[in-house]
């Protein structure tokens, strides 16, 4: 088992530019195939893809936590795997290097879901939240549309219409925390054909499938595909 400091795995690896201008890289026994992650990459739009400037993404087998280090595992290990992480960002130099655990989710939708998450987020922070969609979730949320996207725009959002001093803030991070799911939803969309159902959580109630549509064509409206890529929503009645 060899591992190394995040450092040292940016030193020795190689980084690819995809076509779309993000910066990555694999190192260590990462199962997924160089072609899915070259496509998983290349879906992000490149008007998305621009606000993730100054970023190299890392896909390694184990991304590890100890104390306040970080080390990368460059194989998967059982021991090593009850310390590790999804994902990791780090600052080092001028740049913020994300190292992804591949090896702790193993197959192409959660790994490329985890990218996708990143990936948002970055967005978010870094343009902040469409008006128009901002719009759009909140009708949605007035007229009682049942569910969300994520734990955190769950929360945010029962807090923001309970009233009360800091309703506007939790509006806010309500927000940013629908806007970035959004996006990592639809960018997961791009890459695989993904079955909404999949997405479901125990700890709170998934979107209704009609309002999730909607502001998953108000992002594609924003981010338009790259060529060689499609977006579609296709409704099929359950039996």
């Amino acid at each position: 088992m060899l591992t190394r400091t995040p450092a040292e795995v940016v030193r020795l690896t190689p980084v690819t530019q995809a076509s779309n201008g993000i910066c990555f890289a694999m190192s260590g026994e990462v199962t997924i195939s160089d072609k899915d992650l070259d496509r998983m990459v290349a879906a992000v739009p490149r008007n998305a893809a621009a606000a993730l400037e100054r970023k190299a993404y890392y896909f390694v087998p184990l991304t590890v936590s100890q104390g306040d280090d970080t080390i990368i595992a460059d194989r998967y290990d059982v021991v090593l795997s009850d310390n590790a992480v999804c994902h990791r960002n780090l600052n080092l130099g001028d740049a913020q290097c994300v190292f992804i655990s591949t090896r702790l989710m193993d197959d192409r939708f959660s790994v490329a879901f985890e990218f996708y998450i990143n990936v948002g987020h970055a967005m978010v922070e870094r343009i902040g939240v469409s008006q128009a969609f901002a719009d759009l979730a909140w009708k949605q949320v007035e007229a009682g549309v049942r569910g969300e996207t994520s734990l955190d725009a769950w929360d945010a959002r029962k807090a923001a219409t309970a009233g009360g001093p800091d309703a506007e803030k939790y509006k806010n991070e309500y927000f940013a925390a629908a806007f970035s799911d959004a996006i990592s939803i639809y960018l997961l969309s791009l890459y695989l054909d993904v079955d909404y159902y999949d997405l479901r959580e125990r700890d709170y109630p998934l979107l209704a499938p009609s309002a999730m549509a909607e502001r998953l064509r108000k992002v594609a409206e924003l981010f338009p595909p790259n060529p060689g890529f499609e977006f579609a929503i296709y409704h099929k009645r359950r039996t």
